[in-house]
Protein backbone atom coordinates (compact mmCIF):
# COMPACT_ATOMS: atom_id res chain seq x y z
CA UNK A 1 0.00 0.00 0.00
CA UNK A 2 1.35 3.45 -0.99
CA UNK A 3 1.94 5.91 2.07
CA UNK A 4 0.44 9.64 0.67
CA UNK A 5 3.29 12.18 0.48
CA UNK A 6 3.79 15.42 1.80
CA UNK A 7 2.79 17.41 -0.80
CA UNK A 8 -0.21 15.12 -1.73
CA UNK A 9 -1.23 15.52 2.22
CA UNK A 10 -1.20 19.33 2.24
CA UNK A 11 -2.87 19.45 -1.25
CA UNK A 12 -5.77 17.77 0.29
CA UNK A 13 -6.06 18.83 3.51
CA UNK A 14 -6.22 22.35 1.64
CA UNK A 15 -8.81 21.58 -0.70
CA UNK A 16 -10.91 20.00 1.81
CA UNK A 17 -10.63 23.49 3.46
CA UNK A 18 -11.77 25.41 0.88
CA UNK A 19 -14.36 23.49 0.41
CA UNK A 20 -16.00 22.80 3.55
CA UNK A 21 -14.21 25.41 6.02
CA UNK A 22 -17.19 28.37 5.01
CA UNK A 23 -19.60 25.58 5.13
CA UNK A 24 -18.38 24.68 8.83
CA UNK A 25 -18.27 28.50 9.68
CA UNK A 26 -21.67 29.35 8.73
CA UNK A 27 -23.00 26.39 10.85
CA UNK A 28 -21.20 27.72 14.01
CA UNK A 29 -22.24 31.52 13.45
CA UNK A 30 -26.13 30.10 12.82
CA UNK A 31 -25.65 29.56 17.28
CA UNK A 32 -24.77 32.86 17.31
CA UNK A 33 -26.82 34.99 19.82
CA UNK A 34 -25.32 38.48 18.65
CA UNK A 35 -27.56 39.58 15.43
CA UNK A 36 -24.56 40.26 13.95
CA UNK A 37 -22.96 37.61 11.81
CA UNK A 38 -19.88 38.64 12.67
CA UNK A 39 -19.34 39.42 16.10
CA UNK A 40 -19.32 36.12 18.56
CA UNK A 41 -22.07 37.10 21.53
CA UNK A 42 -22.29 33.22 23.19
CA UNK A 43 -24.38 29.94 21.96
CA UNK A 44 -28.09 30.50 20.88
CA UNK A 45 -30.80 28.28 19.50
CA UNK A 46 -33.00 31.15 18.90
CA UNK A 47 -32.20 32.02 15.21
CA UNK A 48 -33.89 29.02 14.26
CA UNK A 49 -37.14 29.53 16.48
CA UNK A 50 -37.34 33.32 14.57
CA UNK A 51 -37.37 30.87 11.42
CA UNK A 52 -39.37 28.93 11.97
CA UNK A 53 -42.04 31.53 13.05
CA UNK A 54 -40.56 33.47 9.24
CA UNK A 55 -43.64 32.76 6.79
CA UNK A 56 -41.86 34.31 4.30
CA UNK A 57 -39.18 31.69 4.18
CA UNK A 58 -41.27 29.11 5.40
CA UNK A 59 -43.50 29.66 1.64
CA UNK A 60 -40.94 29.81 -0.23
CA UNK A 61 -39.23 26.40 1.37
CA UNK A 62 -42.34 24.76 0.21
CA UNK A 63 -42.54 25.92 -3.46
CA UNK A 64 -38.98 24.77 -3.39
CA UNK A 65 -39.37 21.35 -2.59
CA UNK A 66 -43.01 21.41 -4.54
CA UNK A 67 -40.55 22.02 -7.42
CA UNK A 68 -38.20 20.18 -6.77
CA UNK A 69 -40.29 16.61 -6.33
CA UNK A 70 -42.27 17.20 -9.41
CA UNK A 71 -39.48 18.13 -11.79
CA UNK A 72 -37.41 15.53 -10.67
CA UNK A 73 -39.58 13.00 -11.03
CA UNK A 74 -41.10 14.40 -14.59
CA UNK A 75 -37.76 14.37 -15.52
CA UNK A 76 -36.06 11.38 -14.30
CA UNK A 77 -39.07 9.08 -16.51
CA UNK A 78 -38.29 11.52 -19.70
CA UNK A 79 -34.93 11.42 -18.79
CA UNK A 80 -34.68 7.73 -18.64
CA UNK A 81 -36.82 7.45 -21.71
CA UNK A 82 -34.44 9.54 -23.38
CA UNK A 83 -31.50 7.15 -22.85
CA UNK A 84 -33.11 4.29 -23.90
CA UNK A 85 -33.58 5.92 -26.99
CA UNK A 86 -30.42 7.04 -27.51
CA UNK A 87 -28.96 3.44 -26.67
CA UNK A 88 -31.30 0.59 -27.72
CA UNK A 89 -32.13 2.06 -31.20
CA UNK A 90 -28.67 2.90 -32.53
CA UNK A 91 -28.25 4.76 -35.44
CA UNK A 92 -32.12 6.14 -36.26
CA UNK A 93 -33.39 9.21 -38.35
CA UNK A 94 -32.55 12.70 -36.65
CA UNK A 95 -30.55 11.13 -33.58
CA UNK A 96 -27.96 13.26 -34.46
CA UNK A 97 -30.47 16.33 -33.54
CA UNK A 98 -32.31 14.16 -30.73
CA UNK A 99 -29.30 13.88 -29.02
CA UNK A 100 -27.83 17.47 -29.62
CA UNK A 101 -30.95 18.84 -27.99
CA UNK A 102 -30.64 16.18 -25.01
CA UNK A 103 -27.06 17.53 -24.47
CA UNK A 104 -27.32 21.35 -25.24
CA UNK A 105 -29.07 22.51 -22.02
CA UNK A 106 -25.73 21.11 -20.16
CA UNK A 107 -23.26 23.43 -21.97
CA UNK A 108 -25.86 26.43 -22.47
CA UNK A 109 -25.53 29.38 -20.05
CA UNK A 110 -28.60 29.85 -17.44
CA UNK A 111 -28.69 32.74 -18.50
CA UNK A 112 -29.71 31.68 -22.39
CA UNK A 113 -31.80 29.15 -20.97
CA UNK A 114 -34.06 31.27 -18.54
CA UNK A 115 -34.26 33.91 -21.41
CA UNK A 116 -35.47 31.68 -23.85
CA UNK A 117 -37.80 30.01 -21.44
CA UNK A 118 -39.34 32.91 -20.59
CA UNK A 119 -39.80 34.38 -24.06
CA UNK A 120 -41.60 30.73 -24.77
CA UNK A 121 -44.07 31.91 -21.82
CA UNK A 122 -44.72 35.20 -22.95
CA UNK A 123 -45.51 33.89 -26.80
CA UNK A 124 -47.97 31.52 -25.16
CA UNK A 125 -49.70 33.89 -23.16
CA UNK A 126 -49.07 31.18 -20.08
CA UNK A 127 -49.09 33.21 -16.89
CA UNK A 128 -45.87 32.81 -14.73
CA UNK A 129 -46.33 30.72 -11.89
CA UNK A 130 -45.10 27.23 -10.39
CA UNK A 131 -46.33 25.37 -13.10
CA UNK A 132 -43.98 27.29 -15.44
CA UNK A 133 -40.65 26.88 -12.86
CA UNK A 134 -41.61 23.42 -13.09
CA UNK A 135 -41.25 23.20 -16.86
CA UNK A 136 -38.00 24.93 -16.42
CA UNK A 137 -36.51 22.59 -14.17
CA UNK A 138 -37.71 19.32 -15.99
CA UNK A 139 -36.38 20.85 -19.15
CA UNK A 140 -32.61 20.68 -17.83
CA UNK A 141 -32.79 18.33 -14.76
CA UNK A 142 -33.53 15.78 -17.62
CA UNK A 143 -30.63 16.23 -19.53
CA UNK A 144 -28.71 14.75 -16.61
CA UNK A 145 -30.47 12.38 -15.55
CA UNK A 146 -30.44 10.78 -19.28
CA UNK A 147 -26.69 11.19 -18.80
CA UNK A 148 -26.79 9.20 -15.76
CA UNK A 149 -29.25 6.01 -16.81
CA UNK A 150 -27.79 6.26 -20.65
CA UNK A 151 -24.18 5.20 -19.48
CA UNK A 152 -25.49 2.67 -17.14
CA UNK A 153 -27.59 1.26 -19.77
CA UNK A 154 -24.21 1.32 -22.41
CA UNK A 155 -22.49 -1.94 -20.04
CA UNK A 156 -26.02 -3.58 -19.43
CA UNK A 157 -26.28 -7.09 -20.23
CA UNK A 158 -29.05 -6.99 -23.08
CA UNK A 159 -29.14 -11.00 -23.16
CA UNK A 160 -30.72 -10.99 -19.41
CA UNK A 161 -33.75 -9.27 -21.41
CA UNK A 162 -34.06 -11.61 -24.00
CA UNK A 163 -33.70 -14.11 -21.75
CA UNK A 164 -36.81 -12.97 -19.58
CA UNK A 165 -38.85 -12.66 -23.17
CA UNK A 166 -37.80 -16.41 -23.82
CA UNK A 167 -39.39 -17.44 -20.81
CA UNK A 168 -42.61 -15.19 -21.55
CA UNK A 169 -42.40 -11.79 -20.60
CA UNK A 170 -43.64 -9.02 -22.73
CA UNK A 171 -41.23 -6.19 -23.29
CA UNK A 172 -43.08 -4.34 -20.78
CA UNK A 173 -42.70 -6.95 -17.82
CA UNK A 174 -38.88 -7.93 -19.19
CA UNK A 175 -38.28 -3.89 -18.18
CA UNK A 176 -39.73 -4.01 -15.10
CA UNK A 177 -38.89 -7.16 -13.88
CA UNK A 178 -35.07 -7.13 -15.16
CA UNK A 179 -33.79 -3.85 -16.49
CA UNK A 180 -35.62 -1.81 -14.06
CA UNK A 181 -34.08 -3.34 -11.09
CA UNK A 182 -31.06 -3.66 -12.58
CA UNK A 183 -30.40 0.07 -13.55
CA UNK A 184 -32.59 1.54 -10.22
CA UNK A 185 -29.19 2.90 -8.81
CA UNK A 186 -28.64 5.26 -11.77
CA UNK A 187 -32.43 6.17 -11.88
CA UNK A 188 -32.05 7.36 -8.58
CA UNK A 189 -28.88 8.70 -8.87
CA UNK A 190 -30.47 10.31 -11.34
CA UNK A 191 -33.36 11.71 -9.69
CA UNK A 192 -31.26 13.04 -6.57
CA UNK A 193 -29.05 14.90 -9.10
CA UNK A 194 -32.16 16.48 -10.65
CA UNK A 195 -33.88 17.03 -7.29
CA UNK A 196 -30.56 18.76 -5.60
CA UNK A 197 -30.04 21.07 -9.08
CA UNK A 198 -33.93 22.04 -8.80
CA UNK A 199 -33.35 23.04 -5.48
CA UNK A 200 -30.45 25.00 -6.12
CA UNK A 201 -31.29 26.77 -9.48
CA UNK A 202 -31.49 30.50 -8.85
CA UNK A 203 -30.89 31.94 -12.57
CA UNK A 204 -33.48 30.21 -14.55
CA UNK A 205 -35.93 30.21 -11.87
CA UNK A 206 -36.02 33.92 -11.51
CA UNK A 207 -36.89 33.91 -15.10
CA UNK A 208 -39.53 31.54 -15.00
CA UNK A 209 -40.97 32.42 -11.53
CA UNK A 210 -44.26 34.28 -11.10
CA UNK A 211 -45.00 36.87 -8.62
CA UNK A 212 -46.40 34.45 -6.32
CA UNK A 213 -44.04 31.75 -6.79
CA UNK A 214 -41.00 32.71 -5.17
CA UNK A 215 -38.16 29.57 -4.65
CA UNK A 216 -35.79 29.70 -1.63
CA UNK A 217 -32.63 30.44 -3.50
CA UNK A 218 -34.81 33.58 -4.86
CA UNK A 219 -35.74 34.46 -1.34
CA UNK A 220 -32.47 33.65 0.30
CA UNK A 221 -30.39 36.24 -2.67
CA UNK A 222 -32.92 38.84 -2.35
CA UNK A 223 -32.21 38.93 1.65
CA UNK A 224 -28.99 38.49 1.05
CA UNK A 225 -28.53 42.00 -0.82
CA UNK A 226 -29.67 43.85 2.23
CA UNK A 227 -27.26 41.99 4.10
CA UNK A 228 -26.50 38.47 6.05
CA UNK A 229 -28.99 37.52 8.84
CA UNK A 230 -28.55 35.03 11.33
CA UNK A 231 -31.82 33.47 9.93
CA UNK A 232 -30.21 32.73 6.62
CA UNK A 233 -27.49 31.19 8.54
CA UNK A 234 -30.05 29.25 10.14
CA UNK A 235 -31.95 27.94 7.28
CA UNK A 236 -28.29 27.26 5.10
CA UNK A 237 -27.29 24.79 8.10
CA UNK A 238 -30.67 23.06 8.16
CA UNK A 239 -29.88 22.54 4.51
CA UNK A 240 -27.04 21.26 4.81
CA UNK A 241 -28.00 19.11 7.01
CA UNK A 242 -30.90 17.71 5.02
CA UNK A 243 -28.36 17.19 2.11
CA UNK A 244 -25.55 15.32 4.07
CA UNK A 245 -28.72 13.35 5.69
CA UNK A 246 -29.96 12.00 2.25
CA UNK A 247 -26.24 11.36 0.54
CA UNK A 248 -26.10 9.04 4.14
CA UNK A 249 -28.74 7.48 3.34
CA UNK A 250 -28.67 6.74 0.15
CA UNK A 251 -24.44 5.42 0.67
CA UNK A 252 -25.56 2.99 3.04
CA UNK A 253 -29.00 1.78 1.20
CA UNK A 254 -26.44 1.32 -2.03
CA UNK A 255 -23.92 -0.56 -0.07
CA UNK A 256 -26.71 -2.67 1.20
CA UNK A 257 -28.14 -3.47 -2.32
CA UNK A 258 -24.47 -4.03 -3.57
CA UNK A 259 -24.06 -6.41 -0.90
CA UNK A 260 -27.22 -8.04 -1.67
CA UNK A 261 -26.33 -8.20 -5.31
CA UNK A 262 -23.13 -10.11 -4.57
CA UNK A 263 -24.82 -11.96 -1.82
CA UNK A 264 -27.27 -13.78 -4.72
CA UNK A 265 -24.54 -14.14 -6.99
CA UNK A 266 -22.57 -15.99 -4.94
CA UNK A 267 -25.79 -18.25 -4.21
CA UNK A 268 -26.57 -18.77 -7.90
CA UNK A 269 -23.04 -19.94 -8.43
CA UNK A 270 -22.84 -22.54 -5.55
CA UNK A 271 -26.75 -23.29 -6.12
Amino acid sequence: MRRMSGFNLVSLTLGLAFLYLPMLILVIYSFNASKLVTVWAGFSTKWYGELLRNEAFLDAALVTLRVAVISSTIATVLGTMAAFMLVRLGRFAGRTLFSGMIYAPLVMPDVITGLSLLLLFIGLSVDRGIFTIVLAHTTFCMCYVSVVVSSRLGSFDISLEEAARDLGCSSWQAFRLVTLPIIAPAVISGWLLAFTLSLDDLVISSFAAGPSSTTLPMKIFSAVRLGVSPEINALSTIMIGIVAFGVVIFSIMSKRATVRQQQEERDAFHS
